[in-house]
């Protein structure tokens, strides 16, 4: 299985994918120094490509009955590459065809093995910035790997690809943590195979809400609180109050300016008000629940750093941390822990079964690291962004 990859998480100009919002935190203190047979988008022309007895031909969206195997192929992979997770949101998965993130054309076709649905590939063109790039999603049902389907959809991908003058193709793949080097995992092994080159380390960090310290969190927010004097914490749900968004959308623009990119080819972000309400709209079609803390320089009324949390359409259980990320002219106020536990407790207080938060960090993002451990959250999957050059 190979995630769509190389971009920041699915908030605010984040693809649905997601990488389930990719959740690449970034430092708030200080400025950074620098999966199986897999998962891609598309909807290319009406071509059809065959090999080995493998036809690849877009998806329509009408085509209920394919469109129910291509999810049930999803829940299988993931079942067997992130056995922890919890199944794919149905909503959020077909959300690329109803509800298009701002800047987003995504192309998905199926591989079809003797008729059957046996894999698909999601191919997102991006029209607004980095323009030569395109994420991918790439996903073979378990029981149809190594037939030579991954093959097909990715040289399906690269053809349409190159239609677009598209020059790099960027996916990501779960991959061994230390001690874990002896895991099969057929994801990375295909995107080494196809000539992709491992840009960017990253690491999932999970915090087990049912042993939480509440003390230990409430001793947490009441010293960030302390050292952040001259801000103070605001708190919102789905949609910016207007007036944070201009505040939001420099935040958002900032993201890959700041969050370590390894060896990514991947440029900021032209992002305003406008676009940041198209993202909500898009995340509003997904039934995705936002959670939000931001905190305001009282001197200058504005919003200097914000954290998300999310949820899926489906689930109470199981939350996704997304982008955390301060102004680097506040930096060292401690704002970074101070919304991401903030934006903690206000979640817990409305979502009393949330049992589990994933999110993911790159691995030398060592500072928000180190909040994300005072916080709780402990390693438990490595992935890593794959990026091929054509």
């Amino acid at each position: 299985m190979l995630r769509a990859g190389g971009h920041p998480p699915e908030t605010f100009q984040v693809l649905a994918t997601q990488r389930r919002r990719r959740c690449a935190d970034v430092p708030p203190d200080q400025r950074p120094k620098g999966p199986a047979e897999n998962r891609w988008p598309l909807r290319c022309g009406w071509r059809r490509l065959t090999r080995m007895g493998i036809s690849v031909t877009p998806l329509d969206p009408a085509d209920r009955a394919t469109l129910d195997a291509v999810y049930r192929t999803a829940v299988a992979a993931q079942a067997v590459d992130e056995p922890d997770l919890p199944p794919p949101c149905r909503r959020r998965f077909e959300a690329p065809l109803w509800h298009p993130m701002p800047g987003i054309d995504a192309r998905w076709s199926v591989a079809r093995l003797d008729g059957g649905p046996v894999g698909w590939i999601r191919l997102y063109l991006h029209t607004l910035d980095n323009t030569e790039n395109a994420s991918v999603d790439l996903v073979v049902d378990p029981a149809y790997r190594r037939r030579g389907v991954g093959r097909a959809l990715h040289e399906h991908g690269l053809t349409v690809l190159r239609e677009h003058g598209g020059k790099r193709m960027v996916g990501s793949t779960v991959t061994p943590l230390p001690g874990e080097e002896h895991r099969e995992l057929p994801g990375a092994a295909f995107a080494a195979a196809v000539g992709a080159r491992p840009a960017l380390a990253d690491v999932r960090r999970r915090l087990d809400v049912t042993t939480l310290d509440r003390s230990r969190l409430a001793a947490l927010l009441a010293g960030a609180r302390a050292t952040a004097d001259g801000y103070r914490a605001v708190r919102w749900r789905d949609h910016v109050p207007e007036e944070h968004v201009t505040d939001v959308a420099h935040l958002e623009g900032r993201l890959l300016l700041d969050a370590p990119l390894g060896e990514l080819a991947w440029e900021q972000e032209q992002m305003d008000a406008e676009r940041i309400r198209g993202v909500e709209r898009a995340l509003d079609g997904r039934g995705v629940r936002r959670y939000n803390v931001g905190a305001v320089h009282e001197a200058s009324g504005r919003l200097v750093a914000w954290s998300q949390l999310s949820f899926d359409a489906s689930s109470v259980r199981h939350a996704w941390q997304q982008i955390t990320i301060v102004d680097p002219a506040h930096r060292g106020h401690r704002l970074g822990l101070l919304c991401k536990a903030e934006n903690l407790a206000y979640a817990l207080s409305h979502e009393p079964e949330l049992r589990v938060i994933d999110t993911y960090n790159a691995a030398e993002n060592t500072h928000m690291i180190a909040i994300n451990e005072q916080l709780g959250f402990r390693p438990v999957a490595g992935s890593t962004d794959w990026q091929l050059t054509l």
